[in-house]
């Protein structure tokens, strides 16, 4: 299978922007996301395909070192890109590339020296400065634009420049001819960054949050991935809600599909006696490649560190105590004490903070410590065969619960879901709905062409109308669910919504608005289904 899959609306965008540059509109973006989600992947793909003699393109990964390590890979990388159609024979050498891009932008090559002198004087504001108006030095020279890619960007500040932000952000309002995309897997740090440091009039940065694999990708991705050989449906979608999608858990269970089904040479169809197998071997097993990579991360909490009492936090979110008032209880802690600890774990992008809930951001990292790491180490027996069996039982309660569920009409889902609120607040399309606690809640049947199935939740002060729709949502299937919304005359605040496992329509979405009704598709449910820790939907 191809090493890159989907995310063609991710470089669709890129490819305007990049196109943009070329006419005079330089529109900065900034790409967060997970790690091993697929960023520089993505960006690698884009640089494959994308060729402009007049665009110069510069790749770097932002390590932790010293500038002066730093300034050579940034000009080495620009002078290589920029002589790379010059049909000369490129060495990697730096005083090669210098040397050989003399004959064609002496000015830049004049700044390049005197940034490689000056360095020894320790002046790093200068430096940095000077590097990076190195890309319009270039474009005086010769006409040429700079596209400049910095993975991993907030390691800059590893560079000890005491005025780092403010040199560059004046950067970027000056320089007309340097489009720049900056990558990062520390997410909440990346954010902090583009919207206090490098949020300006003009050179602005687009943000893009880069999502896992969608149920349909994800699904798709399995079969391409495995091919020749089958996986039942039910066992994909069963993946796809286990590892949520992430690219490189998927690829990494899927190896161990295809190993261990050429082991047991049965067929064309992957049993779910191998895919128990092989989540055992990547998740269980003390060599699995998805273990060694969940141990190590809580072996780096001490490198921040972070203590037991952190771990014992995530395995209470884990375990479905997501509220502060679970963790109050859990741990026997008063909430000023936690919340520091909670705020630290949300800037390491470990935690999601939604409202009055936590979520572990990682699935299987969630799974993982709840049923690896608190089981191995809370086990009083040292047989290992014992383990391994408890692991494969809970791997299997958890695939038949889904299974189950899986069959379960979405309005009976609904209901229960609908039975668990307790009057959280949680936020939801840059709004922020109370998940009221219903005192009564019943299935209804409207009476319109379009729209018949839904549900009705009464509280003191709410009342909750909500209506599924099989498939896409309709202006039509708005206008008529308003009507219906009418014959329910009430003192209490009306909520009314409606719910669709299709992605809506804009203008659907429009006239919902209009008419003050919320519309939640599929990712909206799942959303609060992970919350209260229950199956997704996968159709």
């Amino acid at each position: 299978m191809e090493t890159f899959f989907a995310r063609k609306n991710y470089l669709e965008i890129i490819a305007k922007r990049a196109e943009g540059l070329r006419q005079g509109f330089r529109q900065n973006i900034a790409i967060v996301a997970d790690e091993s989600l697929g960023k520089t992947s993505l960006i690698l793909n884009f640089l494959k395909s994308f060729y402009d003699n007049h665009v110069i393109t510069v790749y770097l990964e932002i390590k932790q070192e010293p500038l002066d390590y730093f300034l050579r890979r940034f000009i080495g990388a620009l002078l290589y890109n920029f002589l790379k159609n010059s049909e000369l024979q490129l060495k990697e050498d730096l005083e090669y590339l210098i040397s050989k891009s003399q004959k064609y932008i002496p000015q830049t090559v004049e700044k390049i020296r005197a940034i490689l002198e000056s360095k020894e004087n320790n002046r790093k504001d200068f430096v940095l400065n000077n590097l990076l108006g190195l890309s319009e030095s270039i474009n005086k020279e010769t006409s040429k634009t700079c596209l400049i890619i910095f993975d991993e960007f907030q390691n800059l500040e590893s560079l000890g420049v005491k005025n780092l932000y403010k040199i560059w952000s004046k950067a970027l309002i000056s320089q007309k001819n340097t489009m720049y995309i900056l990558l990062s897997s520390a997410k909440h740090r990346a954010k902090q960054i583009l919207s206090k440091n490098l949020s300006l009039l003009f050179g602005n940065f687009e943000t893009l949050e880069m999502e896992p694999f969608s149920l349909k990708e994800s699904d798709e991705f399995i079969q391409k991935f495995i091919q020749p050989l089958g996986l039942a449906k039910c066992y994909r979608s069963f993946l796809v809600h286990f590892t949520g999608g992430h690219p490189y858990y998927l690829k990494v269970i899927c190896q161990d599909l295809l190993k261990n089904f050429a082991v047991s040479g049965e067929g064309k169809e992957v049993s779910e006696e191998i895919l128990i197998l092989s989540l055992k071997e990547s998740l269980f097993d003390e060599m699995g490649v998805l273990n060694l990579r969940f141990s190590n991360q809580l072996k780096n909490f001490a490198a921040e560190g972070l203590n037991q009492e952190y771990a014992r936090i995530l395995y209470l979110i884990s375990s479905g105590h997501n509220r502060i008032k679970d963790l109050t209880t859990g741990l026997r802690k008063q909430k000023k004490y936690l919340i520091p600890k909670i705020n630290r774990l949300v800037e390491l992008d470990i935690l999601q903070h939604y409202g009055d809930f936590f979520k572990i951001g990682d699935r299987l990292f969630s799974f993982w410590l709840r049923f690896v790491y608190q089981e191995k180490n809370s086990t009083f027996s040292a047989d290992a065969r014992n383990q391994v069996n408890l692991f494969r039982n809970k791997i299997v309660e958890m695939m038949q619960e889904f299974l189950k569920d899986s069959h379960r009409p979405v309005l009976n889902r609904m209901l229960e879901l609908l039975q668990l609120f307790g009057d959280e607040s949680i936020p939801m399309d840059r709004k922020r709905i109370k998940l009221t606690q219903f005192r009564e809640i019943k299935p209804l049947r409207f009476s319109g062409k379009f729209i018949k199935d839904g549900l009705l939740g009464r509280s003191c002060e709410d009342l909750w109308i909500v209506a599924l729709k099989d498939g896409s949502i309709t202006e039509e299937d708005i206008t008529e669910f308003a009507v219906e919304c009418k014959k329910y005359k009430s003192n209490r605040m009306q909520k009314k919504i409606i719910v669709s496992p299709i992605s809506i329509d804009s203008n659907a979405r429009l006239k919902a608005l209009e008419e003050k009704i919320l519309t939640w598709d599929l990712d909206n449910l799942n959303f609060i289904l992970d919350l209260f820790n229950k199956s997704r939907i996968v159709v």
